[in-house]
């Protein structure tokens, strides 16, 4: 994987900037087969949750593509209806059938956002996780776990595309060290009709997908983009043979609707 493909964390490690996404993917065959094609098409880098419960099917995904466990970028998310996080992800790792994963992340900031971090702080300290990081943390969030933990989080996974910008909490993340990763770069595909974003991809010769993908792998923001078709999942692999012209970046920052916001999320919905 070339240095153009992956974003360096604060602690010294790495994340791929093309990920695949599996939430809502069931368990089982879909699971397995999306992993392992992507796997197979060159991703590096695999993204579940415990709350998505198919942790077993992402494992054996991995086992059949018959890519070595090292090669792969493991994300998986402590779920904080549960109440030890470093428990949660020993569950974790049996379902998943490896040692450690790359990334454990809080998934949201469910009874605050300090509440979940000391155990976080363990999972790493005892050599379950290589990073740990946060989701759906507004910048305000972030600023209170840096100030009370002693391990900084290295991610904060939001909702994130060129419709949702939240440029204020890119950058009060930035300055702090901390990369912002994005879920539902497509808009769960409500963005990919828009008539500006196709304009862009018709006249590049690319897809409404992989312009918005492109979109912030440039800007430095590593991309999960979820997809159960092997076809989608090589199209959207597809982010690092073009780049956006200065010009179609502009316009594709103007599309932003938040205001520039710091907020994770327009609305609580835990």
């Amino acid at each position: 994987m070339t240095d153009d493909q992956v974003r360096a964390l604060s602690d010294g490690n790495s994340i791929p900037l093309l990920g695949l996404g599996v939430w809502q993917v069931p368990d089982g065959k879909q699971t397995v087969d999306s992993v392992r094609w992507a796997l197979e098409l060159g991703y590096r880098h695999i993204d579940t949750a415990q709350a998505y419960g198919n942790e077993k099917g992402v494992g054996q995904g991995l086992r059949e593509s018959g890519v070595a466990r090292a090669d792969v970028f493991i994300t998986t998310k402590f779920n904080p209806n549960r109440k030890d996080p470093a428990r949660e992800l020993e569950g974790s790792l049996k379902r998943l059938g490896v040692d450690q994963v790359d990334l454990y992340l809080v998934h949201w900031p469910q009874g605050g956002p300090l509440r979940a971090w000391p155990g976080m702080e363990q999972a790493k300290e005892r050599g379950l996780a290589r990073s740990i990081g946060v989701s759906n943390y507004s910048a305000d969030q972030l600023e209170q776990v840096l100030k009370s933990g002693t391990i900084p989080p290295v991610i904060d996974q939001v909702q994130f595309s060129a419709f949702e910008h939240r440029r204020g909490l890119v950058e009060a993340a930035e300055r702090e060290g901390i990369v912002i990763e994005s879920y539902s770069s497509l808009g769960t595909g409500r963005h990919l009709g828009d008539p500006r974003v196709v304009a862009i991809a018709d006249r590049i010769g690319r897809t409404p997908a992989q312009v918005l993908l492109r979109w912030c792998v440039q800007h430095g923001i590593p991309v999960i983009p979820k997809s159960t078709h092997r076809e989608r999942i090589e199209e959207n692999a597809d982010l690092f043979s073009f780049a956006l012209s200065r010009e179609d970046m502009a316009a594709l920052n103007a599309l932003d609707a938040t205001d520039g916001t710091d907020q994770a999320n327009e609305r609580t919905w835990w």
